[in-house]
Formats: C-alpha cells, structure tokens, sequence
C-alpha cells in the first residue's frame, strides 16, 4: 500500500511525500521548502529518492536543489522546470513515472502554466493536481489560454470518479467565499463553506 505523508508549506502550500514501502523509494511532490522536506522525510525514517515536479512556480520547485544535495534524488518534471533548476528526467502528458511498482501517468493540465502536469497514479485511486485544480476552484490563469485550460480541467474531470485529488494549496475558505458571492442563494454551498470555516479553525486540512 502506497504511503502518503501530507504537511503544511509556507503559508499556504501542502508538501507530499509518496512512500512505496515495498522499494523503499519515497518522492516529493513539488518542492516548496527543501528544508521543511527534509526535516519531514528525517521524521517518518524514509529516504528521498525522487522529486516530482508539476510546474516550475518557486513555491514548488524551488527546494529542489537543496534536496537532490542532500539526497542524490532524481528530480522529474516538466520542461519548464529549467527555469528554476533543470530536471534530471523530462517528463510530458502520456509518458509515466515510477515509484517502486507503482506507475503515475503523466497528464498536461497546462493553464496555470504552460507546461504544468499532473500524475495520477490509478492502481492507488490518487492523482497529484499541484494548482491545477483546488476544492471549489481551480488555479490563477498565468501563462495559459482559457481553452487550453478548460481542456485540462476535463482532462482531471474524466478521471474516475473515486480519484483522491491531492492539491497544492489550502485555497477552500477563500474559494468558499467567492462561490457564495457568485451563488448566495446555495443552501448547500452554505453548509459547505460553514463546514470548512469549522476545519480551518481547528487548522484542519480541507
């Protein structure tokens, strides 16, 4: 059974480290904090072997550096990683990656940024979306097309429907916010926002 580990970044970003316990390889999902990264590995016993990037924004590849120092890691990720540091391994959509023997399917979700991915891994029912797509929103439109980034928001829609989307960032209150604005008379948008309103109180991920 596939492991993961998730902790808060920054001041708002998740980090994720993936475990395979069978090969004892474990990967990074983006880099936010080397620092944070480490100490987090160092904490559960497991060793970095890989990072796996879905784009190059700083807040989630600007740690790799300091990780692949401290480790040895393969750092995988989409071409547009060379802008923070170059990735030892290029990945695109329709290629896969490996952690032990599970594989992640590579996916363009390119919006955000022109050249993000996400990797969803379908034996473990889990897909890494970075900031492609968060809980009642989906990421700021920098570098993409409003076409092209529709096109990546179906590409994670027609995932299956039991797929566990991990994402990027602790946006859900703030996303909340402007739903009930676009939508006031939404009674179940309502208790949802006063749900998460609840979580975030207890500093509780949603």
């Amino acid at each position: 059974m596939i492991q993961i580990h998730q902790f808060p970044c920054l001041s708002d970003n998740y980090g994720f480290l993936v475990h395979d316990p069978a090969s004892g390889e474990t990967t990074c999902i983006d880099t936010p904090d080397g620092k944070e990264y480490l100490k987090q590995a160092e904490g559960k016993g497991w060793t970095i072997s890989h990072i796996w990037n879905t784009h190059w924004h700083p807040d989630h590849a600007g740690g790799n550096e300091e990780i692949k120092a401290a480790t040895g890691c393969t750092v995988i990720g989409p071409a547009e990683v060379e802008k923070i540091a170059a990735p030892d391994i290029i990945i695109k959509h329709g290629d896969t990656v490996s952690l032990g023997a599970f594989t992640g399917d590579v996916i363009d979700v390119g919006g955000h940024t022109d050249g993000h991915i996400a990797i969803h891994i379908a034996e473990a029912g889990i897909a890494f979306v970075g900031d492609a797509v968060f809980a009642l929103g989906c990421g700021r439109m920098f570098e993409g097309t409003p076409d092209q980034f529709w096109a990546s928001l179906e590409r994670i829609k027609a995932l299956p429907p039991e797929t566990t989307l991990y994402c990027a960032h602790e946006y859900t209150q703030a996303n909340a916010k402007f739903a009930l604005h676009a939508d006031p008379g939404n009674s179940a948008l309502a208790d949802y926002a006063a749900e998460i309103d609840r979580k975030r109180a207890q500093e509780v991920p949603t």
